[in-house]
């Protein structure tokens, strides 16, 4: 039997939550020993004003972010699922800031228990620190990319009431967590376990993409794929409905990594945001020149969906180490992500698990790569580089561990939700279009989903309509 939880059921469960974490906010640190720090006052300096101002700047260009992955995610699926697409990517970031100011921020920053898990700083409140504010906002939008990245995976046949409860459970736990291991001393002074270890991911290739992209791989193969998609041992194609959309969703994603990755210093002093700036910007580049040059070797045309994916694979690939890998290398980590997005997303494709956008390809594959780049490429410490092999076993180390958290945790949470709610639409509502049963409205004028003619009345009777005629074209020799 399904339990289907109503609204007032859930409405009592998260105020129940939102009680728990106020006192374990109070009491946490206390239960391990260790007293919260009070916050401090922000000092009254230009420097630190100008760093605020800076890491805002950044966080409004990562939360557009958002409207890229929506244009991209919409133009890579059929017009019947627009709207479906847009609710997914809205609502993403609408309960992924109410979750990781709630819950998930606490357990990515709190004061760490032996590395591991964040044990207070729920319900974050910085006071008068507005470094801090700022703070928090740069790392609730990063925690949304993470959340938005499953969405495209599992596009065209998921209920969209389940995959809100998914996008609470990723943004609450499945990234905070992980994300703690790696970036908790940014904030509370402690340190997560790889953090301990020397693992350098500076703006996410692991933190924030290989564990969206992982979390996708688990949701696609719990969820199943799209109806026509496996005939046999055939694969059949089904395309986007535009890809001018997709493409400008790549171009606002392109500008919003200069706010993911330069944003990520935090700071304007030293100027190194610039320079990640460039690596960021060649990384990306060199990706799409990368897919368009491996689609077209194998396919005998450069294909479009291939290059765009190049691009943001470059961008996925160099975020963990824009800061330390010099930009000849930058280039040819782009150039190597963009050739292997193409590869993934045969390979992914081969296995019979349908991800309508490339996804698990763009973010878990080549996040996975661009994390390693930097044990490869990344100045002095990097094996190239004459540093040895060390760096590049720990960055290793740090893959695995994302792999090995964020594929199982998901894997179970979608699974229960398929046990329980329900995970999947019925085959009827999949075939008429996500829009119109689970949203009652479509993107697009009826007739254009639906392939219908549209009835158009002429604005004048055909029989009072003048007669325009052209004077023919004088013909034109060429040569």
């Amino acid at each position: 039997m399904r339990l289907r939880p109503t609204a007032r059921s859930l409405a009592v469960r998260l105020v129940g939550i939102t009680l728990a974490c106020v006192a374990w906010n109070q009491l946490g640190g206390q239960a391990f020993g260790q007293e919260t720090p009070a916050t401090p006052m922000a000092t009254s300096t230009l420097a630190v004003d100008v760093d605020t101002l800076w890491t805002c700047i950044a966080a409004f260009l990562v939360f557009f972010m958002q409207a890229g992955f929506a244009m991209v995610e919409t133009g890579f699926t059929r017009a019947k699922n627009a709207c479906n697409i847009i609710m997914k990517n809205l609502m993403d970031f609408a309960l992924g800031s109410l979750v990781f100011w709630l819950i998930g921020f606490g357990l990515m920053f709190g004061i760490t228990y032996h590395g591991f898990v964040g044990t207070s700083n729920f319900l974050y409140d910085a006071g008068d620190n507005g470094f801090h504010w700022a703070f928090l906002l740069f790392q609730t939008v990063f925690c949304a990319t993470a959340a938005t990245i499953v969405s495209g995976a599992m596009a065209e046949r998921t209920k969209f009431s389940s995959y809100l409860i998914y996008t609470v459970a990723i943004t609450a736990i499945v990234y905070p967590i992980f994300g703690g291991w790696a970036w908790n001393s940014l904030f509370s002074g402690g340190g997560g376990w790889l953090e301990g270890l020397g693992f350098h991911d500076f703006a996410g290739s692991t933190v924030v993409h290989s564990v969206g992209g992982w979390a996708a791989l688990a949701g696609a193969i719990v969820l199943g794929p799209r109806l026509g998609k496996y005939k046999g041992k055939r694969s059949n194609a089904i395309p986007g409905h535009n890809i001018p959309l997709a493409a400008l969703g790549v171009f606002i994603l392109w500008l919003g990594w200069f706010g993911f990755n330069p944003g990520s210093t935090t700071a304007v002093g030293g100027g190194s945001f610039a320079f990640i700036a460039v690596t960021t910007n060649i990384s990306a580049a060199a990706g799409a020149v990368g897919a368009m040059a491996c689609s077209w070797i194998f396919f005998k045309k450069p294909d479009t969906s291939f290059t765009l994916n190049g691009a943001l694979a470059g961008l996925v690939a160099i975020t963990a180490g824009c800061d330390c890998i010099p930009v000849p290398y930058a280039a040819l980590t782009g150039l190597l992500a963009g050739m292997f997005v193409v590869g993934a997303c045969v390979l992914i494709d081969k296995v019979r698990v349908d991800d309508p956008v490339g996804a698990i390809s763009v973010h878990g594959v080549c996040g996975a790569w661009g994390t390693l780049a930097v044990g490869l490429f990344a100045k002095e410490t990097g094996l190239l580089a004459g540093g040895g092999a060390s760096l590049l076993g720990i960055q290793a180390i740090g893959v695995a561990a994302a792999f090995l958290w964020a594929f199982p945790a998901s894997f179970g949470i979608f699974y229960l939700i398929k046990s329980t709610v329900g995970l999947r639409v019925s085959e009827r509502e999949e075939i008429e279009g996500l829009d119109l049963t689970e949203h009652g409205i479509y993107a697009y004028p009826p007739g254009f989903v639906t392939g219908a003619p549209i009835p158009i009345e002429p604005l004048l009777p055909v029989a009072s309509a003048p007669l325009v005629t052209f004077p023919a074209r004088p013909a034109v020799e060429v040569g």
